[in-house]
């Protein structure tokens, strides 16, 4: 706008000159520079801010700032260079170029997969993987997309693993199987530069008519187990019983003393009619008692005829 004005007042100064043509001779002389001088600031004017967009454009190309947790993979006319970051990074224009790879534990959420057991019962299963990249130079130079193909890996890994095994131990054994997958999805991914930390099987659905067959395959189980419970503790018992009985047949004395206990135990309730069994061991003495009168008369030549009583020991003495 200066420059503008200055041309102004010198074309004035011209025209006043051409009225006066005695002073013109003077005044283009002077004007010469003045005109030469606004031309240079209106060029000056128009390359400035070209310049300095230029000039943006080169150090926005140029600096890169990185987070803790990201690397920069650099390529120099396409050939790796190195792994540079955190913080400031200063690249060549148009010569060099970075990927940027995040360092932190990232999650990736396996889709619910159809899977077919070893006892051939078919379900759905679906896991979480986590996995992080350790080395960032092998996760862009040696796989094209890392992410999606450690999910498609983890994906067949999964199908092939739990087709191996039977669907009590699906149940039963989860953490080991996520142990197995976890192992096979990481010796695969090493190469890749990318650590698998760990693999969770989620969910196992199944059918509704498979799901009613384990409720009754589980109820016959515990029927079972009762059974058995049962069955153990009769013939724990009945050992007891037997060491018990040799115990007292080997001192008659015990079993007086366990009748006693009994009867004790009996009266302590102020029953008013008392069953009381007689084993023939505590009469036993008295039958040999009335045993010896018949064995002496059988020795002078009597025959000893029994009774038809219910007395036991009682005999009838018949002469011949």
């Amino acid at each position: 706008m200066l420059s503008n004005a200055v041309w102004m007042k010198s074309e004035i100064r011209l025209k006043r000159a051409v009225k006066r043509p005695r002073s013109a001779q003077g005044i283009l002389p002077f004007l010469a520079p003045i005109r030469r001088r606004a031309m240079f600031s209106d060029s000056y004017l128009y390359i400035t801010p070209a310049l300095l967009i230029f000039t943006f454009i080169i150090i926005g190309a140029s600096v890169r700032i990185l987070r803790e947790y990201e690397r920069a993979v650099v390529f120099t006319l396409g050939r790796f260079q190195r792994v540079k970051g955190p913080g400031l990074v200063l690249l060549i224009p148009f010569f060099q170029e970075m990927v940027r790879v995040d360092l932190r534990i990232q999650v990736i959420e396996i889709p619910t997969q159809d899977v077919i057991s070893r006892d051939n019962v078919s379900m759905k299963v679906d896991a979480v993987l986590y996995f992080n990249v350790v080395n960032p130079e092998r996760a862009i130079i040696q796989v094209q997309h890392y992410l999606p193909a450690t999910n498609m890996l983890a994906q067949t890994t999964l199908r092939a693993v739990l087709g191996q095994h039977e669907l009590d131990e699906m149940l039963s054994e989860r953490k080991k199987l996520s142990a197995d997958v976890q192992s096979i999805i990481d010796s695969q991914t090493e190469t890749w530069g990318i650590k698998v930390s760990n693999v969770e099987i989620r969910t196992v659905e199944l059918t509704e008519n498979m799901i009613r067959a384990i409720a009754k395959q589980a109820e016959a189980e515990r029927d079972r187990r009762a059974k058995i419970i049962h069955a153990e503790a009769e013939f724990q018992a009945s050992q007891t019983l037997v060491n018990a009985a040799k115990i007292l047949s080997s001192i008659p004395a015990a079993m007086q003393l366990r009748y006693l206990q009994t009867l004790t135990e009996i009266g302590a309730e102020q029953n008013s009619t008392v069953v009381f069994p007689m084993p023939i061991d505590i009469i036993k003495p008295f039958l040999e008692l009335i045993d010896k009168p018949g064995k002496a008369a059988a020795t002078n030549g009597a025959t000893l005829v029994p009774l038809a009583s219910d007395t036991p020991g009682r005999v009838m003495e018949k002469h011949t």
